[in-house]
């Protein structure tokens, strides 16, 4: 009797396998990442770009859910800003000031204050959007872990690979390497500002990477998490002698 019910035993087992280890540590990571996000309410960054013989001084302030501005020093010399729902550019050098109409969907506008927007913001401050499909996890040592998770993203067909690396638990980001093809880039935090009180470490100093060769490097002069920021932060006003121009808000007519 025993050695009939052993088959059934064994089977009635497979059907009721726990999670594997992967699915249960991306589920954990998720929403680690969602609670660390849910942490930086505000941020402002001051810093420099180089990238080859290029230099750029930047500032850039945030407040959730959606309020921004970004300012590029000289020669560029502009600042852009949304308050949540208008789009400002103001240009310094030519002494022009823009007023854009937002008569974009959501996902346009979304991914059109993302393009704008996004080289002001280093990685590291707001979590990756990871998709709901083609994501992996597993944990590897790391020196500025000690232990790090690593997140890839593969989506199915497509020969890119992203691989982000953030400190377990706390969710730090601490890298991100590309491959595509036979090719390979990376950026590498070099240096972190950490906050105590809020548990979070941010990057500080980062460098870019293709493959062996260092091509940019960002450093952060400033960096201040959670600071009161007043909504008037981010509604630009055009300075006397600026002209005044209205236009209709677009990816192209912001740069």
């Amino acid at each position: 009797m025993r050695a009939r019910l052993l088959p059934l035993v064994l089977l009635v087992l497979a059907g009721c396998r726990r999670p594997d280890d992967t699915s249960a540590l991306l589920s954990d990571a998720k929403q680690r990442l969602a609670a660390r996000d849910g942490k930086l309410s505000s941020y402002v960054l001051a810093g420099t770009a180089h990238e080859g013989a290029q230099t750029m001084d930047f500032s850039f302030a945030y407040r959730a859910p959606q309020k921004m501005m970004g300012t590029l020093g000289a020669p560029a010399s502009r600042t852009y800003a949304w308050d949540g729902e208008h789009f400002f550019e103001r240009n310094d050098a030519a002494k022009q000031f823009f007023h854009y109409k937002d008569d974009l969907p959501p996902e346009q506008r979304v991914g059109a204050l993302t393009q704008i927007f996004a080289p002001f913001a280093p990685e590291g401050f707001r979590a990756p959007l990871l998709p709901s499909q083609g994501v992996s996890a597993h944990r590897a040592p790391h020196p500025r872990g000690p232990e790090a998770v690593e997140l890839t993203v593969k989506p199915a067909g497509s020969d890119v690979e992203v691989t982000y690396v953030l400190r377990w638990p706390a969710m730090d980001f601490l890298g991100k390497r590309i491959r595509s093809g036979g090719d390979t880039s990376e950026i590498r935090v070099e240096e972190e500002h950490c906050d105590q009180a809020l548990a979070v470490c941010v990057p500080k100093r980062l460098t870019q990477w293709a493959g062996a060769q260092k091509v940019a490097e960002t450093t952060l002069s400033r960096v201040e998490l959670n600071p009161t920021l007043p909504s008037e932060t981010f509604a630009l006003t055009a300075p006397e002698g600026y002209t005044v121009q209205t236009k209709t808000f677009a990816v192209a007519g912001a740069q």
